[in-house]
């Protein structure tokens, strides 16, 4: 029997009950709360909705801890069924298409050369006499950023599973190469979706990036002796 999850729960609603743990980033959001966990027979039916397995460390999440609140940055989000249809629910939830979740999460991004030149031209505003001028030349670099950056079918396969802050995202890899693992999304900031990676350089998996979290939450708040 898989025993990553055992005790996961209990701890993360211990956490919860100690006054320091307000001051854990995103705690106040999420409260060291859980939702419930799914039933084989939710998972299933959420399964057949979005048309693949879902990876096994995140099903073992949702069978066995819950099924998304207190986690990473402002927490995991959480999946729900809604009017009678699944979803995942926070900030930037709707930027996964589900309808492809089947369909392999594309490992490589536009074209190293095509970025840089799209970056080194980025319209700077010394460069016009006019302040209108300016604008208009930063509006189309962006339509023409989010044609490379943001197309769809870059994202296919991957669900948002957490939002850090000022649009930065996480991304559960469904379909693919990297199933299981987690995407780190800086896009916001002219940065590309990148593999998030443990401190020994290994991509980093949900049962890695959910722990490691839960972790050095309690290195942080936790007495020493109390710690796991």
């Amino acid at each position: 029997m898989d025993r990553t999850w055992t005790g996961v729960r209990r701890r993360v609603e211990a956490l919860g009950a100690l006054s320091d743990s307000a001051e854990v980033f995103g705690a106040r959001g999420h409260r060291f709360l859980l939702e419930e966990t799914l039933t084989a027979a939710q998972l299933s039916e959420l399964e057949a909705q979005v048309g693949v397995e879902l990876p096994e460390e995140y099903r073992g999440f949702l069978l066995h801890v819950g099924a998304g609140g207190a986690g990473p940055a402002y927490g995991l989000f959480p999946v729900r069924r809604v009017q009678g249809r699944w979803r995942w629910e926070g900030d930037g939830a709707e930027l996964a298409d589900l309808s492809n979740l089947g369909r392999p999460f594309p490992q490589h991004g536009p074209d190293p050369d095509e970025l840089a030149s799209l970056l080194r031209r980025r319209p700077e505003e010394e460069g016009f006499a006019e302040i209108e001028d300016f604008d208009d030349a930063v509006e189309a670099w962006d339509e023409r950023w989010e044609d490379v950056m943001w197309k769809p079918e870059r994202t296919f396969g991957a669900i948002v599973v957490s939002h850090l802050g000022c649009a930065y995202r996480q991304w559960l890899i469904i379909t693919g190469p990297e199933r299981g693992r987690i995407w780190s999304d800086d896009r916001a900031e002219d940065r590309d979706l990148v593999p998030l990676l443990t401190p020994d350089g290994q991509p980093a998996t949900f049962a890695h990036w959910y722990l490691d979290w839960l972790e050095r939450t309690e290195d942080q708040v936790l007495p020493a002796p109390d710690r796991v």
